[in-house]
Order: structure tokens, then C-alpha cells, then sequence
């Protein structure tokens, strides 16, 4: 009995991995805040900032049957919150969830943690001192020298998903030591309630679509199914590495100048 998790499993990108992933395992766990009702799932609350609650979902999967897949979506947007709290969720809570999982992997399993477009935004400007922070999310006093550096949530959001991208390829190493796999995926724009909230508070939105050579929005459905494929056998041979999903939108801007 195999199983396979989908973190931020309620709505947007990742109940549209939920639907990518049915039939990969024989368990398929959804995850969220509060418990997602989701039929032929098993639901389970968690706050992926929380290392207790990781913990006891990383347990539960190990309960459930050997650990074929994660994709985990969890995370939240500039306008949702504060820099401290962009960090804490987006880049500490994915470090928590590869290292509870990484005591799970078997030859064969595979995860896809979700990054953003904004770290190809922000990459160019991350200085010495920032790639050192994010190199360790998890040092006691990373979320106090973080909210200390950064105190704008665009920013920290941009920085974060950096550190994403980081996280995963350090896993990638570890992970592929004991035969499985660890990738990224970057969407741009894309139409969930998450970024239709940002489009509503972040005029530059609507600047970054019009620089998007496929001129629309991309759907979850399209992401979802690019991290079906990085956990397929397909992609046996394809770790530590992140995919950037945003209709040419980074291309577009950089034509543009």
C-alpha cells in the first residue's frame, strides 16, 4: 500500500495536484490547515510551519504505507501576511517537510516542492549575506535575523522561494543517496483564489501578465500537471532541479527590457 501526500490540498494548485496524483499510490493524504474533505482522500490538518505538527504527518504517512510521493503546495502570498510570516511558512515549512520526509524515502519515491516565479524575480539580487541565511531556515534564530534583513513581504516572498529552490537541491543529494528523487516547480500567474487576491493588491500583476507571451493566466491544472510528471516514473532520472511554469512570462519580461 503506497502512499502519496498533497500539502495545501484544499484549494488552487494543490487541489489540482490531488486530482494529477489519484492513482499513482494506493493512499492518497491531503493536507491542509483544517482537514480538507476530499472524496478518496485521507485528510489531515497541519500547519507545516509547526515541526509537531509535521512530525505527526510525516508519522501518519508512515502508518499509512511506504512514502511514493509528495507535492507540497503549501505556502502563502505577500498580501497574506508579514515578511516573518512569508519565511516561516513558505521557506521554513518546506525545510520541516523534506527533512520529516526524508526518513520516509524508499528507492522510487519522489517529491516536488512548489517555488515561485518570483525567485527568478529576486535571484539576481540576492547578496552573499542573504544566500547565508537562507542556507539554513532552520537555525534557531532564522526567523529573527530574517524579519530583521527583510522587512517588505514581496520581497521575503521572493527571497523565500529562493531558498526553495536551495532546499531542494540539498535534498536532492541526500534524497537520491537512497534511490529517490526531490524537485521544484515555479509557476508564474496563475488563476487561484491566492493569486487573484494578489492581482486585486499588486498593480505590477497586471504589468507581469501583459509581458506574458501566452498572454493569459495559467491554470492549476497546468502545474499540477508538471509535478504529476517529476513524480512519475517518467522522471526517473530527474532530481534537484526546479521548472519554471510561467507561460514564458520571465522570457517576455527580459525581451522587454
Amino acid at each position: 500500500m503506497t502512499t502519496a501526500v498533497v500539502t495545501g490540498a484544499a484549494s488552487g494548485m494543490g487541489r489540482a495536484c490531488v486530482e494529477s496524483l489519484r492513482g499513482l499510490a494506493d493512499v492518497l493524504v491531503a493536507v491542509d490547515l483544517n482537514v480538507p474533505d476530499i472524496e478518496g482522500t485521507v485528510g489531515v490538518a497541519c500547519d507545516v510551519s509547526d515541526p509537531a505538527a509535521v512530525d505527526t504527518l510525516a508519522a501518519r504517512v508512515r502508518e499509512l504505507g511506504p512514502f511514493r510521493a509528495l507535492a507540497h503546495a503549501a505556502g502563502i502570498s505577500p498580501t497574506m501576511d508579514d515578511a516573518r510570516r512569508v519565511f516561516e511558512v513558505d521557506l521554513v515549512g518546506t525545510q520541516l517537510v523534506l527533512d520529516a520526509f526524508e526518513e520516509l524515502v524508499v528507492p522510487g519515491s519522489a517529491a516536488v516542492c512548489f517555488s515561485s516565479s518570483a525567485a527568478y524575480q529576486f535571484g539576481p539580487f540576492v547578496d552573499a549575506d542573504q544566500e547565508a541565511l537562507i542556507s539554513d531556515p532552520l537555525a534557531p534564530d532564522f526567523l529573527d535575523r530574517a524579519a530583521s534583513a527583510v522587512s517588505d513581504s514581496g520581497f521575503a516572498y521572493g527571497l523565500a522561494k529562493v531558498g526553495v529552490i536551495r532546499a531542494v537541491g540539498r535534498a536532492s543529494v541526500r534524497w537520491g543517496l537512497r534511490g529517490a528523487r526531490v524537485n521544484s516547480v515555479a509557476p508564474g500567474l496563475i488563476d487561484t483564489p491566492m493569486g487573484r487576491q494578489e492581482f486585486e493588491q499588486q498593480p505590477i500583476m497586471k504589468d507581469m501578465l501583459a509581458r506574458t507571451p501566452l498572454g493569459r493566466l495559467g491554470e492549476p491544472r497546468e502545474v499540477a500537471a508538471v509535478v504529476a510528471y517529476l513524480v512519475s516514473d517518467a522522471a526517473s532520472f530527474v532530481s534537484g532541479i526546479d521548472v519554471l511554469v510561467d507561460g514564458g512570462m520571465m522570457q517576455g519580461t527580459a525581451a522587454a527590457g
